[in-house]
């Protein structure tokens, strides 16, 4: 392929422009002006705010809106300079609203102290001197935060709708043929708001060069990528070899280096197991960290006292409720109004957890089987106790008592285990922390029947990188998701 390379030098460095590159900027531009007008919205609330609402002392006389002009344009000045400066006019392809959110909210929080500061060393020496009441500012800190927040929202649906519609769309080329490919091109045709026209797909040229992957023609040989990428006008490289050699890798990023093109690589097995990678230092001498367990010392009695505060007040919440359950149950079927069954929690010791019944009495009169879809075992109230998840929450108890967190890897049979950990590199490494209701690998869609391995893969993540806001994330979105039904999305 070397030779390849040096023949291709002649070959112009900059495809020939996207059109779709002309409404992304239009759409940045948008974002921006959207901005502008919620922050000044924001502003004129709060002004009416302080006026009128009795939080506050409501004063006898406030200045006309009109003098608080220079501070109204200080704020909003402030604060799109801030969200430039952080990035947020830089989104991912997927943005998490709940990190967006509050990112934002800590954003606006700096921004209006620093416009709110200005204000007092700027405006109180000019002849703009007007007073910045501490309830204004409360408010109009309020009232941007949130009207950004659902700002934000309105945009990223609008910008999904384009997408859907085959606007604002980055066209992709995809470099491989295995198993990883295929998954890539799936994840991308199943979620046409990623923004990505994949334009066909490249392989070595030693296998066929004939054919398509999921529908999507095999339109070249690596030799080919610099041509492909002018002429396709790519802008977007995924190079799906996670078992590719060095050299290999390095050929391929050399040929892809064309213009404005960015490339990304799928990482092989062992990096994908392992997480973040970190370099640490020892005595100068650079260490490469793949494994640093998160949870050790304080963040332990950290995430234990969430556990008791979380169970404890969603018992006696949600008490009412359960009880009504526990009637209905009974009044369908047979049988208790709970159902234990062992599990394998923290260090590989058993637990006996608990869930509502779904299922009769006799279910497991042949054995323990893997729950299947349309399961001629659950019952009728068991099938919507299943599908809003409902079934667990008397795993609140397991919670309680310490068997289980409210956040964790969810636990499996042992039967199960022990399969698991024969076929699964690093599986039981997941029972080092205690299992839980909810995990980052269910949030993600992976409940059922899926696979094993992406799943270990999902609970070593979140192990090796967890802290308060990740789990706060995980149970808010678990509850999103049974509230609108959905298994994945981006939160």
């Amino acid at each position: 392929m070397a030779g390849n390379t040096a023949a291709n030098a002649d070959l112009p460095l900059s495809p020939p422009a996207n059109p779709a590159n002309r409404l992304r900027a239009l759409l940045n531009l948008a974002l921006i002006l959207l901005d502008v007008a919620l922050l000044s919205l924001a502003f004129v609330l709060g002004y009416a705010a302080r006026a009128s609402l009795p939080l506050f002392a409501v004063p006898d006389k406030l200045p006309p809106l009109l003098q608080y002009a220079p501070t109204l344009a200080l704020h909003v000045g402030v604060c799109v300079v801030m969200f430039y400066l952080s990035r947020l006019y830089h989104l991912p392809r997927v943005v998490s609203r709940i990190d967006q959110a509050r990112k934002i909210l800590g954003i606006v929080t700096i921004g209006s102290l620093i416009a709110s500061g200005m204000q007092e060393l700027v405006f109180k020496t000019t002849i703009f001197e007007v007073d910045y009441p501490r309830g204004m500012f409360f408010y109009v800190w309020i009232f941007s935060a949130l009207l950004v927040i659902g700002g934000r929202e309105i945009y990223q649906i609008a910008r999904n709708w384009l997408r859907r519609r085959g606007l604002d769309r980055d066209n992709l080329l995809i470099v491989g043929m295995g198993k990883v490919a295929r998954d890539i091109a799936r994840r991308i045709k199943d979620n046409p708001s990623l923004g990505y026209n994949i334009v066909g797909v490249v392989v070595n040229g030693k296998t066929k060069t004939r054919g398509s992957l999921m529908g999507i023609p095999i339109i070249g040989t690596y030799q080919d990528l610099p041509r492909l990428i002018d002429s396709q006008r790519v802008e977007q490289v995924i190079i799906a070899l996670p078992d590719a050699q060095r050299a290999e890798i390095v050929e391929l990023v050399t040929l892809c280096q064309r213009g404005r093109v960015d490339i990304k690589i799928y990482p092989d097995l062992f990096a994908y197991m392992a997480g973040d990678l970190n370099v640490d230092d020892l005595g100068g001498t650079p260490l490469l960290t793949v494994r640093d367990i998160a949870l050790r010392g304080w963040r332990l009695s950290l995430k234990r006292g969430l556990d008791i505060f979380g169970a404890f007040f969603g018992m006696v919440f949600l008490s009412p409720f359960m009880l009504l359950t526990a009637i209905a149950i009974r009044l369908e079927s047979p049988g208790p109004v709970f159902y234990t069954q062992e599990r394998m929690g923290l260090d590989g010791r058993p637990f006996q957890m608990i869930k509502f019944r779904t299922m009769r009495e006799d279910a497991e009169a042949q054995g323990p089987g893997w729950t299947v879809e349309n399961d001629p075992r659950v019952t009728r109230l068991g099938r919507i106790l299943r599908k809003t998840n409902w079934d667990e929450i008397p795993q609140l108890i397991n919670v309680l008592v310490g068997e289980m967190s409210l956040v964790g890897p969810r636990p499996e049979r042992p039967v199960y285990v022990l399969q698991f950990r024969e076929h699964i590199p690093r599986y039981m490494e997941r029972h080092r922390e205690k299992a839980g209701m909810t995990g980052w690998a269910q949030v993600n869609g992976l409940r059922g029947d899926t696979s094993i391995a992406e799943r270990t893969a999902y609970d070593l993540w979140y192990v090796e990188n967890w802290s308060l806001w990740l789990d706060l994330k995980i149970i808010i979105r678990t509850i999103w998701q049974t509230i609108t039904r959905r298994d994945k999305n981006a939160y």
